[in-house]
C-alpha cells in the first residue's frame, strides 16, 4: 500500500512538472512534492516502528 501511494504521488507530480511551463507553477509544485515526501516518509517510519514494537513484544513473551 505505501508502495502504491509513493508511485500515485510522485506521478502526479511528475505530470504537473511536465504541463507546468511557469517557473512560480513549478517551485509550488516542487516544494507540495517535498512535502508529501516527508508526509510519505513519516508514514512509512510510523509503521515500521509498530510493526518493530509489535516484534519485540512478541519475543517478550
Amino acid at each position: 500500500m505505501e508502495k502504491f501511494i509513493l508511485g500515485a504521488a510522485l506521478g502526479m507530480v511528475g505530470g504537473a512538472l511536465i504541463v507546468a511551463n511557469n517557473c512560480k507553477i513549478r517551485n509550488l509544485v516542487k516544494k507540495n512534492q517535498e512535502d508529501l515526501m516527508q508526509k510519505a516518509e513519516q508514514y512509512i517510519d510510523s509503521k515500521l516502528e509498530q510493526l518493530e514494537n509489535k516484534g519485540q513484544s512478541q519475543q517478550a513473551n
